[in-house]
């Protein structure tokens, strides 16, 4: 593959947006937090199942303080 750069481009540069291996990054995700729940106590487990569905249901990636408040109290937690 020849890559192109444009004047504005530094020597060295590499354009990884037009790399060639993309296709082998389809379907991999990152992950705000642990790929896995397995090593989670039980209710760890559930708050992090409530954050990936949370995530996936609202097409985030990352989430803010406010939508982890909004997850908390959706799992029936409160401020005693």
């Amino acid at each position: 593959m020849t890559t192109i750069l444009s004047p504005a481009t530094p020597p060295g540069f590499v354009d990884r947006r037009q790399s060639g291996d993309f296709d082998s990054n389809v379907g991999r995700e990152r992950r705000q937090f642990a790929n896995s729940h397995d090593e989670l106590s039980p209710d760890a487990a559930e708050l992090a199942r409530a954050i990936d569905q949370y995530k996936l249901t609202h097409r985030r990636r990352f989430i803010n303080f406010e939508e982890m408040l909004s997850i908390f109290k959706s799992l029936g937690y409160s401020r005693n």
